[in-house]
């Protein structure tokens, strides 16, 4: 079965582009931030499992099913003994192509993390069954597996809470001590002022630190240091806008804090393995839902 692996160079996107997969392992705290580009599901069959996802903690419980989309940067950071996890990663096309509320949609694209508002028991049952169908079932059952789980992901939207096609829950600080506090100081700066050009020495002036200080305090938390995460923010930022939207590639660049469409298109390929027009036209060569 194929997995997911980082590329040998620091920073690139996760392989297996454009693969489904579903894996279930032993959850285990990560020691920095990963990306890839997938809509990802989780479900703790026991225990917790905390988040630093979109720079906010996370804390999940047993039996609730989340749902983020992966190129954000996220790191499990803490996780209770021998949890068992189970992954689902359904490929941007197929997620794009769902009957699903615009709204929620890009939403999710801008970096919301959804949780189930309450457990399903069901979920305890199908997941791991669709783990062991996938692992040995025929090509039939692996497309089955495929189509229930975008049944159960429009069942997810459909059944959260959700205010004004806005976020079903909106992340949140769970306490952790200064270092989280600045970290997400730091993150929401990001966020902010992506499309500008910002550097660590103008974000930490921002934030009130030294450079050094801010980025020994980021990647302590993180894994990752500032420009690292403001470079994966900027692309996921860009993937959305290609997917999404019919913004010229050139516009897309400039609004994307990257400065030029030739610093864009380098960083894009380097990252990802292939261009943005590419990577446009393949959504819409597999029949992205508008």
């Amino acid at each position: 079965m194929p997995k997911l692996h980082i590329s040998a160079e620091e920073g690139a996107l996760l392989a297996s582009q454009g693969d489904f997969m579903i894996e279930r392992h032993i959850a285990g705290a990560m020691n920095a931030a990963h990306w890839h580009d997938h809509v990802e599901l989780n479900y703790l069959l026991d225990g917790q499992m905390t988040y630093i996802f979109n720079g906010r903690q996370e804390q999940v419980e047993a039996g609730r099913l989340v749902l983020f989309w992966a190129a954000i940067p996220h790191r499990t950071v803490a996780v209770t003994p021998n949890a068992p996890l189970v992954c689902i990663y359904l490929p941007l096309v197929d997620f794009l192509g769902l009957p699903i509320d615009r709204g929620v949609r890009q939403s999710i694209m801008q970096g919301r993390f959804f949780a189930d508002a309450r457990a399903y028991a069901a979920d305890a049952v199908l997941l791991p069954q669709w783990v062991q169908d996938w692992q040995f079932g025929d090509a039939a059952k692996r497309q089955l597996i495929v189509d229930e789980v975008k049944l159960r992901i429009r069942r997810f939207v459909l059944d959260a809470p959700i205010d004004d096609h806005s976020v079903a829950r909106q992340s949140s600080a769970l306490g952790g001590g200064a270092a989280i506090g600045r970290a997400e100081t730091l993150t929401d700066l990001i966020h902010a002022r992506y499309s500008e050009p910002v550097s660590l020495p103008i974000l930490a002036g921002l934030a009130g630190m030294h450079p050094s200080t801010a980025n020994k305090i980021f990647r302590s938390i993180l894994g990752i240091p500032v420009n690292e995460y403001l470079t994966r923010y900027r692309l996921a930022r860009a993937m959305q806008q290609l997917a999404e939207t019919k913004v010229p590639i050139l516009q897309i660049a400039y609004d994307c804090g990257f400065g030029s469409s030739s610093r864009f298109y380098d960083i894009f390929k380097r990252r990802t393995g292939t261009t943005p027009r590419l990577f446009r036209s393949s959504l819409a060569r597999d029949g992205k839902a508008d």
